[in-house]
């Protein structure tokens, strides 16, 4: 355990960096509602700019994992440091950038994009470089870091719902540097450790094959999907959509897979074997079981936490006027700063919590307290809002810190790689898969309930059917909305709400996969002689128990 008062400085400075990227995403929460009504976006379009502030987030990550033992750890905070400067220029310039003709949506899209590179970074120095410096209490200090993600969630959320509502959303953007510039100062002063597989002498392609050819294709297939996706909006590639195959789902109905698509994946193929050739590895067969867990696991808490302001403001607004007779009611966001004040709170206590429970117990009972606390939410009204809140912030708290913890104990010859490869993936899965998904549910929602109760009106306001990863969908197209009657907005605006709310009923699927997947894992250790450390000899390639 680091002890002196430079690796505890260290510490804060990572502590300080992770906040500034929970600064990026409350702002964007407490401004979404902003740039939709000046930029003209749909749920679904506001969804790709949730998504796209967190999944390249796993380029950096990855990319880093795999050179930050060669260039340092300074280097690799000097290019986050940028990139956050740069998300800060280019969103605030969107205004002005409109004017000139460029769309709102790209300038958003775009500079979210940068932001998330730099978060991604800043996550491929820290997490290492604590797991290292505290390699006998990993998940204690791990869970002690990320209370750095809600403290971040809590003060700047307060600081931007603070601000007066005739302030301009780019005064809340602004604050984004406050804990930029600090722990862009506080870094230059900070000495980094050498990493605890480097200093095993675990050799690198050891590392590489910790994660093999499986884990490989986890990471590459989400990628490359989105990559592509973005290149096809900017239109600097025509894909193919020829259907080859159709896929019927129970959420989305029938869904074409096209020519384009069968292209990726085979991209993403061929990259893994590649992958795979230079390692002679498949994967560690649990590490691959765990990045597995990771995707729903990111969905239920930074997927929903995209969402959930935006998913709650009619009974919030019910909440403030009724219970605590606030005039106009509270924001949305309030319950985002409620629910984050808890996991810091929390996350600073997770020593003894983990030590009574073991990480694979807490997360098993994380997972089942959050798959209650996300059908409450979809279901409450009033002061029960708060309580089902309360739930599914306990619920939450512990997932991502500990997992990194499981990571990192189980996988130590993985260095960076492993414990950032599964933050990567779990990044990607909401911003690719998460944060869409619960726009364009709300998007058919919404559709198919203004279908069934008036269909003149559907066709009236409805937009021409758009293409997204889960299918085509039809938007409601607000400046439509706006020219009917008093009468007629109030039909479609509850008719939007209950579509919000019966999303969180769909989110909490993925716990309760979770749970089950923990109770096998729980299962697999015991008939193992239970869950244990494995422990790293310096100077030395081999592991012990």
């Amino acid at each position: 355990m680091a002890d002196d008062s430079r690796d505890m400085k260290l510490f804060w400075a990572c502590f300080i960096a992770l906040i500034a990227t929970s600064f990026g995403f409350i702002v964007r929460v407490t401004v979404m509602s902003d740039w939709a009504l000046q930029f003209g976006l749909s749920e679904t379009q506001k969804g790709e700019i949730f998504g796209v502030g967190l999944w390249p987030f796993a380029i950096s990550i990855v990319l880093f994992s795999l050179i930050i033992d060669k260039i340092g750890y300074g280097l690799a905070m000097a290019f986050a440091f940028v990139c956050h400067v740069a998300y800060m220029a280019i969103v605030i310039s969107a205004p002005v950038l409109v004017e000139q003709g460029i769309s709102g949506y790209w300038a958003l899209y775009i500079g979210s994009f940068v932001g998330a590179l730099g978060n991604g970074t800043v996550e491929a120095v820290i997490n290492p470089v604590v797991a290292t410096m505290f390699h006998r209490d990993k998940t204690k200090w791990l869970n002690i870091l990320h209370a750095g993600w809600p403290g971040g969630l809590v003060l700047g959320g307060i600081l931007a719902l603070a601000m007066p509502a005739e302030y301009d959303w780019r005064y809340k953007v602004g604050l984004v540097g406050l804990p930029v510039l600090l722990y862009g100062l506080l870094m230059l002063t900070c000495r980094f450790p050498v990493n605890e597989r480097v200093a095993a002498g675990v050799p690198y392609r050891e590392m590489l094959r910790q994660v093999g050819l499986l884990g490989a294709f986890l990471v590459s297939v989400l990628i490359v999907f989105e990559l592509a996706n973005v290149l096809t909006k900017f239109a600097w590639i025509t894909p193919n959509e020829t259907p080859i195959a159709t896929v019927t789902s129970p959420v989305f109905g029938e869904v074409e897979i096209s020519q384009s698509q069968g292209i990726k994946f085979g991209i993403s193929l061929a990259i893994s074997l590649l992958f795979g050739f230079y390692t002679l590895s498949l994967g560690r067969p649990l590490f691959v079981f765990l990045m597995l867990i990771m995707m729903p696991l990111a969905i239920t808490e930074l997927g929903t936490d995209s969402w959930i302001s935006d998913l709650m403001k009619a009974e919030m607004k019910q909440f403030g006027e009724k219970v605590l007779s606030v005039d106009g009611g509270l924001r949305g966001e309030w319950v985002l700063v409620y629910t984050s004040l808890i996991m810091m709170v929390l996350r600073f206590c997770a020593g003894p919590i983990v030590h009574k429970l073991s990480p694979l117990g807490l997360l098993a009972a994380s997972s089942a307290i959050a798959a209650v606390g996300l059908y409450s939410l979809s279901l409450a009204t009033g002061i029960f809002v708060l309580l089902a809140a309360t739930l599914y912030a306990f619920g939450k708290t512990f997932f991502w810190p500990t997992m990194l913890g499981v990571v990192s104990e189980q996988f130590p010859k993985g260095g960076a790689l492993t414990l950032n490869a599964i933050s990567g993936l779990g990044m990607m899965a909401v911003g690719i898969l998460g944060a869409p998904l619960l726009g364009n549910i709300q998007d058919r929602e919404v559709d198919r309930a203004l279908s069934q109760r008036d269909q003149s009106l559907h066709a009236q306001i409805t937009g021409e059917p758009r293409p997204s990863l889960f299918g085509t969908y039809r938007p409601v197209e607000m400046d439509k909305v706006e020219r009917l009657s008093t009468d007629v907005q109030s039909l479609v605006k509850e008719t939007q709400e209950l579509a919000k709310k019966s999303a969180l009923k769909t989110v909490a699927l993925f716990p309760v996969g979770m749970l089950l997947s923990y109770l096998l894992l729980i299962t697999y250790f015991q008939l193992r002689g239970g869950y244990r450390p494995v422990e790293l000899e310096v100077g030395s390639s081999r592991a012990s128990h």
